[in-house]
C-alpha cells in the first residue's frame, strides 16, 4: 500500500443518488419511515481501484444520528476499470419522514493507493411533504 490520497484526478469515482419512499414497509403511525436509494458509483479517474468499505451518516428531522460501517456495499466489493460503473439498491430506515444521507466509501487502486470517494448529502422525504 502506497499510502492515502485526498484530491487527484487519477483516483476520482463520481457518486450519483436517487432515493424513494416505501411505503408498503413503513409504519408512519410507529415513527417507522423506510426509503429505497440506488447507487451509482462510476470511475472516471485513469486507474482501476476496488470498493473495500462504506461509510454512511443517516441523519433523521429529529437530529438523530446513525452511522453505519462495513465492508462493500451489498455483499459485494467491486472493482471498477476507467469508466466502468457499478449500480446497486439498498434501503434505509428512519423515525420521521424526512432525513438526510451522506457518506464515504473507502477505495484501493490497482497501484496500491488508498483514497476515500464521497457520497454527496441526499434527502429521504415521503412524497409531497416539501415543497
Amino acid at each position: 500500500m502506497r499510502g492515502m490520497v485526498t484530491e487527484s484526478p487519477d483516483y476520482r469515482f463520481e457518486v450519483a443518488v436517487k432515493s424513494v419512499y416505501i411505503a408498503d414497509e413503513s409504519e408512519p403511525d410507529s415513527s417507522r419511515y423506510v426509503f429505497a436509494y440506488t447507487v451509482t458509483i462510476r470511475n472516471v479517474g485513469t486507474v482501476p481501484a476496488q470498493l473495500l468499505t462504506r461509510h454512511w451518516v443517516i441523519t433523521d428531522a429529529d437530529g438523530k444520528v446513525q452511522e453505519v460501517r462495513g465492508e462493500g456495499v451489498v455483499g459485494e466489493q467491486p472493482r471498477l476499470v476507467p469508466g466502468e460503473h457499478f449500480q446497486y439498491t439498498s434501503a434505509a430506515l428512519i423515525e420521521t419522514p424526512v432525513g438526510t444521507m451522506e457518506g464515504s466509501y473507502q477505495m484501493m487502486a490497482d497501484d496500491g493507493v488508498a483514497f476515500d470517494t464521497e457520497i454527496p448529502l441526499f434527502r429521504l422525504s415521503i412524497p409531497n411533504i416539501l415543497h
